[in-house]
């Protein structure tokens, strides 16, 4: 897993413990360059934290909800690199009184601000993207086991992890010819700050891993591992797919 002279986007850091910093982490020691984003002022204090351990070479402002400003993180890549070879995408949200909600129960402005910022900003960095991947490149999303099979508690979320999983495949078939693989890693449950707003999230927690095989929750390093090779040159014969980086808790019945 050689990253070296590569280039990479990461969005998705709220603080140590998210599974995006642990893939910045795996890009770094691989060899990439890196360019960060953190979602407001409030976040940047514990961002700046991670990333000043990845010596990274752009820090910016990027909340998808605010017009311009994703279109402006790319913007300065453009100026900074010219070019881009991966991007990690690791957000999603809902409103709380959606999330804890039935799924029956959940407002239409609720979902339809979950599926803009979880699934939407994803297409949205893949066509800002293109034009800086003028060798070929690796669009990454992370999802959840939730988005196939009903998980308590994870209510309007699993329409949504869903339809960012067919938006994987469809933005692969669309992008192939342009050389630009595109993915999505089905992580499994770890104890992050987005994580800790799902009801019960402690009991869910322990339930997956009295289902993983080994009887132990991933960390997000190991995760990280998992994007580090999609993110070479060896994950280039993959696309399409959902990669479960989850210690084989979907396999289990």
């Amino acid at each position: 897993m050689d990253l070296s002279g590569k280039r990479g986007l990461v969005v998705g850091i709220a603080n140590e413990h998210s599974i995006a910093a642990g893939c910045a982490h795996m890009f770094r020691a691989a060899g990439a360059e890196l360019a960060i984003t953190y979602l407001n002022d409030k976040a940047q204090p514990y961002v700046r934290a991670v990333t000043q351990t990845l010596s990274a070479a752009l820090v910016m402002a990027c909340d998808v909800t605010v017009p311009g400003q994703l279109e402006a993180v790319f913007e300065q890549i453009k100026e900074q690199w010219g070019k881009l070879d991966f991007v990690l995408h690791s957000i999603a949200f809902a409103p709380a009184a959606d999330l804890h909600a039935s799924l029956v129960d959940c407002s239409a402005e609720g979902f339809a601000l979950a599926m803009d910022v979880s699934c939407h900003s994803f297409i949205r960095m893949a066509k800002l993207a293109l034009p800086l991947m003028t060798d070929g490149g690796s669009l990454m999303t992370v999802s959840f086991y939730g988005a196939e099979r009903a998980v308590d508690h994870y209510n309007l979320m699993g329409p949504v992890k869903a339809a960012l999983e067919s938006s994987v495949r469809y933005l692969a078939v669309d992008l192939a010819p342009r050389r630009v693989h595109v993915h999505a890693i089905s992580a499994g449950a770890v104890k992050t700050r987005a994580a800790s707003g799902l009801d019960h999230f402690d009991v869910l927690l322990d339930e997956v891993r009295a289902r993983t095989p080994a009887q132990h929750l991933v960390t997000i390093e190991e995760i990280g591992r998992v994007a580090a090779m999609l993110a070479s040159d060896a994950g280039m014969t993959l696309t399409g797919s959902t990669l479960y980086a989850d210690g084989g808790f979907h396999v289990e019945a």
